[in-house]
């Protein structure tokens, strides 16, 4: 006798969220691609060999023998996990070490890690603001900026997107004796432009009481002396109050951290809820990531072999007639303005051997959909003429082109 148990009101909620069926049901579901194997410029899923643009991994170092190598030689020394947090048993003296690294490679006196880049934002945020502060955001924020002003209990603004003028509007008004924290993209994930820090700064100083975070998720090991970051390449370190990164793009791991002056990172280590109440980053991700560190700053061909190719693909999809917006960074969008062909131009991409992302709303605004073609330094000139000659075929196909 079968079973038929009649749905509650969560279940009955849930069950008319059906896109990924639909897009299954059209062959055309894009996420959730095993990968049978590291992380490089090609690789296999499911027998089907691929270009990989589609990767974070600026700097090519998820592959690489001395990261790996980092990352067993710390498993095997302090096992697979810290099980508990860095608050009370979780602290290795690797995690010091990269803190202190981390610290002095982005300018600031300290720098707390965390397990995720995304529990980074998540718990910082909220932290620092009362419900008496404001939170200033650009409308492009990534997602864990978002719900790190969700989490607060300070009043929220946005900006059009690195719209300065948007912003000084935010800034009229405001009291002069409540923190107003601006957080900030320092490279925009999606559309792979920068954050217009120079006038950020400027707008920094005609306010009192403006602090200003960046997040260097997608700058560091890219933009800066030795892969610094957005804030150094502007030369506005010292002008920034507090920097976050990540370890899951350049530095080829998972976690991630935020660096500031003393007094802010005593107080946020004792404080902030993704961190103590988070168990800690493992040594092997620890490990891998103060390898990866090393290696930025000691091999500079790397992020010029990364820009060189870069400026390459830039060239050959802007002759080739695709509309790559205003990225100034080895992410490149492709906007395709159509949901269903951005699932389609994906799919078809796939098929002709390239992996890329599309990219849809909540990401982008619906009128702004795109698929994501990302570099990394480990790319070859070959490749990308590959890549472009397979999406060229792909959006003359779709009459996007």
């Amino acid at each position: 006798m079968e079973y038929y148990r009649k749905m509650n009101l969560l279940q009955e909620r849930f069950s008319k969220f059906d896109q990924p069926q639909r897009l299954m049901e059209e062959g055309l579901y894009p996420y959730f691609r095993a990968i049978d194997g590291k992380q490089s410029t090609e690789v296999e899923m499911g027998g089907h060999k691929v270009l990989m643009f589609g990767s974070n991994a600026y700097t090519g170092l998820t592959g690489d023998e001395r990261v790996i190598e980092a990352g067993v030689k710390a498993l095997r020394k302090y096992g697979s996990g810290c099980a508990g947090s860095r608050f009370l048993n979780g602290t290795l003296d690797l995690h010091l070490q990269l803190e202190k690294e981390l610290a002095g490679f982005v300018g600031k006196e300290e720098a707390l890690c965390f397990s995720t880049g995304f529990s980074v934002n998540a718990g910082v945020i909220p932290c620092l603001l009362s419900k008496d502060d404001y939170i200033i955001c650009d409308d492009r924020d990534h997602a864990s900026i978002v719900d790190g002003r969700r989490l607060s209990f300070a009043k929220a603004l946005k900006y059009k997107h690195n719209d300065m003028q948007a912003l000084e509007s935010c800034m009229h008004g405001l009291p002069d004796d409540c923190v107003k924290l601006i957080v900030v993209d320092g490279v925009f994930s999606m559309e792979g432009d920068l954050a217009d820090l120079p006038a950020i700064v400027e707008i920094k100083h005609r306010y009192p009481n403006v602090s200003v975070m960046v997040d260097e998720a997608h700058g560091i090991g890219v933009f800066g002396r030795q892969g610094r970051g957005v804030c150094d390449h502007f030369g506005l370190t010292s002008e920034i109050d507090l920097i976050m990164g990540t370890f899951s793009k350049s530095l080829a791991s998972i976690g991630g951290f935020i660096a500031s002056d003393s007094i802010i990172i005593n107080y946020l280590r004792h404080t902030a809820r993704t961190y103590i109440f988070s168990a800690s980053d493992t040594p092997a991700a620890t490990a891998s990531a103060m390898e990866a560190l090393h290696i930025i700053q000691n091999e500079p061909e790397r992020m010029e072999r990364l820009w060189d190719v870069t400026n390459y693909a830039l060239e050959k999809f802007r002759a080739a007639g695709f509309e790559t917006g205003n990225t100034e960074s080895p992410i490149i969008p492709l906007y395709v303005r159509d949901q269903e062909k951005t699932f389609r131009v994906t799919k078809m991409a796939f098929d002709e051997g390239v992996f890329i992302n599309p990219v849809i709303p909540p990401a982008c605004a619906p009128q702004d959909t795109l698929v994501r073609f990302a570099l990394m330094a480990t790319h070859t000139h070959e490749q990308v003429d590959r890549a472009i000659a397979a999406l060229t075929k792909v959006f003359k196909q779709l009459e996007i082109i």
